[in-house]
């Protein structure tokens, strides 16, 4: 073991902070060994082997085993160092105490990097805990990266790399990275995300960050031509000095969405005991990321629905806004939370208002802006020809269409029909990507709804065929006005103060 000299905590650094992963062969391995699978009974290694199966991974899936045998239809070594070969990427989910065995032979194999799943590090608080993760750090010095320990490692949708237990995450590949020291929310987020339309480029939990962590990540996401928005759910930072400056940096060059854990002092102690790390104060924290440029969220819904904006939305930030849909409230609302994130909902000119006011019904319709169009059976050819008149004001950068698609109820009840046959999703997603493309100004979708019991189930599928729909043609689709505007609203701040933007 070599000797490295310790900082105040009795932490061995690693060797190169920056500069040295082959993230290649990390993110895209050809051949990668899972030590710890057990065909007796559950194991982590054995559930994230199958996992890889199913997603479809296309290298070579070597298990290890001190008993051997087969494991899923694969022949199981009994030691990393029977396999033959090099390897190119580590799994690691055996116990705590024999993982820095398996990594050194792992490193002496050629691998580029592993990923230590099991727990008992130094988040356990024991002097064990803590030697068993220098340790790593010791090896890893050595010249292989490491991601983990107690962590859930990498779901890279290219290459078909995922996390556990997620065997059926999309293999689309998307814009967005995402870096979590929690497992649990790093699993949360790919599975939020895809229904809610984002797809990943990369995505990496943590967890204690011996090696790899969050400042160097964050530089290589900063140069990944895949990735366009970088969103990172942080608990406490192993350098600030070397965040700061990574964070800044990428903040410069993409969105980059933070999602700080552990601001109260409840979740201060929670984060400590979760992976070892200080959490550090609330008004340090958003001072923090206000000056590197960062964009701060108070939970996993917020942190998705920004990414989405920055995903799907034209990269420029948004000074007026038109809103169109079905009753006087939603317009009120919308005019209320427009007002509080600071964008206008200016008012039709009086040439616009009387087009728009044409295609209305006489009684309960509104040609202003917000326009109610008091039916919400309004055909999807009529929708288009509002929103593209609309879309003639020079106030106006985006448009904000509302869609009541519940109502529909009563006319599928009335037909004697599913409701599915009745609400023509596919029509109306036509006629606002059509809208799009003709004015050249951007539609953002929003699709409340107030029936979910159990009676309604019907209505809740209806909406997520009605999301699929949208953002198959590319609009982002928000549960709630207040949603959309609070998106569009960190789009503001963050383009708003870059040159070259309005």
């Amino acid at each position: 073991m070599t000797n490295k000299v310790k900082d105040k905590a009795g932490r061995v650094p690693a060797a190169d902070p920056f500069g040295t992963a082959d993230f290649e062969r990390i993110f895209h391995p050809r051949r990668i060994v899972v030590a710890g699978v057990s065909s007796e009974g559950f194991s982590y290694g054995g559930a994230l082997l199958k996992s890889l199966q199913a997603m479809g991974f296309e290298g070579e899936i070597l298990p290890v085993n001190p008993r051997g045998g087969t494991f899923s239809g694969l022949p199981v070594f009994p030691s990393v160092e029977e396999i033959p070969g090099s390897v190119d990427f580590a799994v690691i989910a055996v116990a705590a105490k024999a993982v820095p065995a398996v990594l050194e032979v792992c490193r002496l194999k050629g691998a580029a990097g592993a990923e230590i799943m099991s727990s008992g590090f130094s988040e356990t608080g024991t002097p064990e805990g803590k030697a068993l993760e220098n340790e790593i750090r010791e090896i890893a010095a050595r010249g292989i990266r490491v991601i983990g320990p107690n962590c859930f490692g990498i779901y890279c949708p290219r290459s078909g790399l995922t996390y556990l237990p997620n065997p059926d995450l999309p293999r689309e590949s998307g814009p967005v990275a995402f870096l979590s020291q929690s497992g649990g929310m790093a699993s949360d987020f790919a599975n939020a995300g895809k229904w809610m339309g984002l797809r990943f480029s990369k995505t990496v939990s943590y967890g204690n960050g011996a090696d790899l962590r969050e400042a160097e990540l964050l530089r290589y996401f900063r140069e990944d031509g895949e990735t366009g928005v970088i969103a990172l759910y942080i608990e406490g930072v192993g350098d600030g000095d070397a965040f700061f400056r990574e964070l800044r940096a990428a903040a410069r060059k993409k969105p980059v969405v933070v999602l700080k854990g552990g601001l109260s002092e409840a979740g201060g102690r929670s984060v400590a005991s979760h992976t070892a790390s200080m959490g550090g104060s609330g008004r340090i924290w958003r001072s923090i990321l206000r000056q590197a440029g960062a964009v701060q969220v108070e939970d996993m819904t917020e942190m998705a629905e920004a990414c989405l904006a920055f995903s799907l939305l034209p990269k420029r930030a948004v000074r007026g806004i038109s809103v169109t849909g079905g009753g006087g409230a939603l317009g009120i609302a919308a005019c209320d939370a427009a007002e509080s994130m600071g964008i206008a909902v200016p008012p039709l000119g009086d040439g616009v208002r009387k087009e728009v006011l044409a295609l209305l019904p006489r009684s309960g319709a509104s040609a202003a802006n917000p326009i109610d169009v008091a039916n919400p059976y309004t055909p999807p050819e009529t929708l288009k020809r509002i929103l593209g008149i609309a879309a003639r004001e020079d106030g106006i950068d985006l448009q904000i269409m509302v869609f009541l698609l519940h109502h529909f109820k009563h006319i599928a009840l009335t037909e004697g029909k599913p409701i599915a046959e009745v609400v023509p999703c596919a029509a109306f997603a036509d006629s606002m990507a059509d809208v799009v493309r003709e004015t050249g100004k951007p539609v953002c979708i929003v699709l409340p709804n107030t029936k979910r019991g159990i009676e309604d189930l019907d209505i809740v599928a209806l909406h997520a065929r009605a999301r699929q729909a949208f953002l198959e043609r590319g609009l982002p689709v928000f549960d709630e006005i207040r949603n959309a505007l609070r998106a569009v609203g960190h789009m503001n701040r963050y383009y708003g103060g870059k040159e070259g933007n309005p």
